[in-house]
């Protein structure tokens, strides 16, 4: 039987004022599996579109009669506008509802997409790019607040299982899935193809997602407090990305000092709210800020070695576009099997020991393939890479699911935010590591992004063993 509770308080105070039904369970069949379809078809699509247009940079740069330098600005633009907003819009979810923010992100992703399609010039092009990177980062801030709602607490470890190898298959497809498209439509249908796919989940996600079950009174949303949100993480990732992209010291040195006094107002700000966007009150509980610290330490792993594995093919191997492509697939299709096994083994192991078993096989596979000797074969190639995906498979479940199910209902976005943060700056982090290596070592760049990420992963692996002492919510 629900029950309706309500704790009076205000934005100051230390207890939330909760309304609602605390006893919420997720949903039933067949209304379950339309909502679940629903959320992972729009977390593919944003996910995806990080990536799927970075095969086809040198055409359309040419196309548009710009410099090949400038063109990565089409995937800097939707990068930074994701990194930017992901924690004020998963604040909001917390306010207006999960299902508002993700209904209204999937209507700003399709217009942004169908923008891109018709864009008939390069300005035009990169700021259609900043609406589909805000409308990718509604769906992403709430994602897995969807997914809590959506699934019923037994079922909790199988959905973030299955979410997970959603977001790792979307992934690694970009550049598989461009090629595909390219090969029989020019670079606009990149974009156009998520008009159609959008228009479906939004009619579903509307229909079938579920309403935030228990609301916090006595909010508001502080738009200075997102201002200097987006600052920090704007500012943050352009100076990643200056540092590995041959950019004077000194402009990167002002960029850096802007950084710091933003970072420094935005965390005086936050450190006195009662549910503050960048979520202090959820870091103060030890699990879930080592699980979010062992997100990041692992996705940054992992890009060094997405990034680094086709010049290490390519390179050493001598692989074309093609073999590479094929090769790559092998770690998502071992996180497709293993992924929902991990979830399944959620409530009977300790997601701490599954993280560090999985973690340590990802370890082993990076190191096999820092070393990997220049005569080895397919199948030796492919082995490497199927340990990876399947160690990092087996940590990710567990550790979504942990982090979720260590935050109170009413601060799952804020949860749900924290984790495609720590995601996405895992992410920006590796790849910037990799561009570092390559200016101090050149060739021997690879095989030395292999054997960093190894080492990562290994403190990785340390760090997720460490949450077997703290107490589970």
């Amino acid at each position: 039987m629900a029950s309706d509770k309500e704790n009076t308080c205000d934005e100051g105070s230390t207890k939330p004022q909760l309304v609602g039904d605390l006893n919420w369970d997720g949903l039933r069949k067949p209304r379950i599996y339309y909502a679940i379809a629903a959320t992972f078809c729009g977390l593919f699509l944003s996910v995806l579109d990080g990536s799927i247009c970075n095969v086809a940079l040198p055409s359309m740069a040419a196309q548009l009669g710009v410099p090949s330098e400038d063109s990565i600005w089409i995937v800097n633009a939707f990068q930074l506008a994701v990194m930017m907003l992901l924690l004020p819009f998963a604040s909001l979810g917390e306010l207006w509802g999960y299902k508002q923010v993700y209904v209204r992100g999937i209507v700003v992703f399709s217009l942004g997409s169908l923008f891109c399609a018709l864009s008939p010039s390069f300005v035009a092009l990169v700021l259609s790019r900043v609406v589909q990177g805000v409308g990718a980062a509604m769906l992403m801030s709430v994602n897995t607040s969807m997914v809590r709602l959506i699934y019923p607490k037994r079922h909790l470890g199988e959905g973030v299982g299955l979410n997970a190898t959603v977001v790792a298959i979307a992934s690694v497809a970009g550049p598989s899935l461009s090629a595909a498209i390219l090969a029989v439509a020019p670079w606009p249908w990149l974009f156009a193809i998520n008009v159609p796919i959008g228009i479906l989940t939004f009619f579903m996600a509307r229909r079938y997602l579920p309403d935030n079950p228990v609301r916090v009174l006595g909010r508001s949303f502080n738009k200075r407090e997102a201002a200097l949100n987006a600052a920090t993480f704007g500012l943050f990732i352009g100076c990643v990305e200056a540092l590995s992209h041959d950019v004077p010291p000194v402009t990167v040195g002002f960029g850096a000092a802007v950084l710091a006094v933003a970072a420094v107002l935005y965390v005086r700000m936050e450190r006195s709210r009662a549910f503050p966007m960048l979520p202090f009150d959820l870091l103060k509980i030890p699990i879930f800020t080592t699980s979010v610290l062992t997100s990041v330490v692992s996705f940054t792993a992992q890009m060094l070695v997405m990034v680094a594995m086709p010049f290490l093919l390519v390179g050493t191997f001598g692989y074309d576009a093609v073999g590479t492509g094929l090769l790559m697939t092998s770690w998502p299709l071992a996180i497709i099997f293993v992924a929902p096994l991990a979830g399944w083994l959620v409530g009977k192991v300790h997601p701490g020991i599954l993280g560090g078993i999985g973690l340590s096989m990802m370890a082993a596979g990076c190191f096999f393939l820092s070393f990997v000797p220049a005569d080895t074969d397919h199948f030796g190639l492919v082995l490497r890479l199927m340990l990876c995906g399947a160690g990092f498979g087996f940590f990710q479940s567990p550790n979504n699911h942990l982090l979720l199910s260590s935050a109170p209902p009413q601060r799952s976005g804020s949860a749900s935010g924290m984790l495609a943060t720590a995601r996405l700056t895992g992410q920006t982090f590796g790849a910037a590591l990799v561009a570092l290596l390559f200016h101090l070592f050149g060739t021997t760049a690879p095989h030395d992004a292999m054997l960093l990420a190894g080492c990562l992963t290994v403190c990785a692996a340390v760090c997720s063993c460490m949450r077997l002492k703290e107490k589970m919510v």
